[in-house]
């Protein structure tokens, strides 16, 4: 068994794993490697473990290091998902182990391995995160009453509120409404660099669906496609949107599209417990399931606490919120690339 780091020529062989592993995500595939080094910046150390010649296992790594915000290992930041995935133990425990080592010369105060499952290490977690996934299938009327009545009456009500949902391929004009609305909730918004290059390097796996009124976009999600899922990942709205469930009429077209599509599962990523995105994610009849994201601690003595429901960042977060917009664009970048 040998630990190698991912060239350009092998690409192919990783995603070619990735695509057959029952445990891989779409955060696995190789392009993510593209994204976080030039959309991000940040310095990527993607590992695969090799046996006569065969993929075994795969391991994407990015050093995150700020002053700021600490200096850490993580697998894989701006992504759910991305820890070791290995066709047996012997190839994942190697994984880790030279993922640790790694973390060693480079001098990091963590490894994170941001595992799906329990992966029986005893490594400390951090129960913060929960992701949201439920299969999908059938009609549009069986789909509809698969959701929770009060949700069905909210979607019933954005049908009728005369707007507009169709797929764009501009990430510039969606940029601008995820800008907003992460300058709204207080949080640095990444480089814009980042959201043009998904689509370059995911191709028909990234789309963007928008919902707009007299031409005036108001909402929009950007959605990864993996298997027989589909995944909204960023997405972006205008204080007005509330009002008038433009959300609400995206994430239902989404959906409804994805069985169109013959699609089985709808992924409605992670979100931390005790915030709105975690209850009104229940409310649409999603279930929580933890994700058990873990520690290998280097240089620290303590588990990492970047979470803005932390007490301390509660000042940040009500400064940044009064932020004009174009300044939140301006310096939200060189902050969120290390927040990932």
């Amino acid at each position: 068994m040998q630990i190698r780091s991912l060239e350009t020529a092998d690409e192919g062989r990783w995603d070619d794993f990735v695509a057959i592993a029952p445990a891989a995500t779409f955060f696995h595939r190789a392009g993510w490697r593209r994204v976080i080094e030039e959309g991000a910046g940040l310095p990527t150390h993607y590992l695969y473990a090799e046996e006569g010649g065969v993929v075994r296992g795969v391991l994407p790594l990015a050093h995150v290091h700020s002053r700021l915000f600490g200096n850490a290992l993580v697998s894989t930041p701006f992504c759910v998902e991305g820890g070791a995935v290995a066709a047996d133990a012997g190839a994942r425990l190697a994984l880790e182990a030279s993922a640790c080592e790694l973390g060693r010369d480079l001098g990091v105060d963590w490894v994170e391995f941001r595992n799906t499952a329990d992966s029986g290490s005893g490594r400390p977690q951090k129960p913060l995160y929960a992701r949201f996934r439920k299969a999908i299938g059938g009609d549009e009327a069986a789909l509809l009453a698969a959701i929770p009545r009060k949700q069905r009456a909210v979607i019933r009500k954005a049908e009728a509120m005369g707007l507009d949902c169709r797929a764009t391929a501009d990430p510039d004009r969606f940029y601008e409404l995820y800008a907003e609305s992460v300058r709204n909730l207080g949080t640095p918004v990444f480089p814009k660099g980042l959201f043009r290059l998904l689509p370059e390097v995911f191709g028909e796996d990234c789309r963007i669906l928008e919902v707009s009124r007299n031409g005036r976009p108001l909402a929009a999600v950007m959605s990864f496609y993996f298997r027989d899922a589909v995944l909204p990942y960023y997405a972006g709205a205008r204080p007005e949107s509330r009002e008038i469930h433009a959300q609400d009429l995206l994430y239902w077209r989404l959906m409804r599209g994805a069985v169109a599509e013959g699609l089985r599962c709808f992924d409605f990523g992670r979100s931390k417990a005790g915030t709105g995105a975690y209850a009104y994610k229940r409310h649409w009849g999603f279930e929580p399931e933890p994700l058990h994201y873990e520690y290998e601690l280097i240089g620290a003595s303590k588990l990492p606490d970047l979470n803005p429901l932390n007490p301390k960042y509660r000042l940040f977060i009500a400064l940044w919120k009064r932020l004009p917009l174009p300044v939140s664009k301006l310096i939200g970048p060189h902050l969120a690339r290390y927040l990932g």
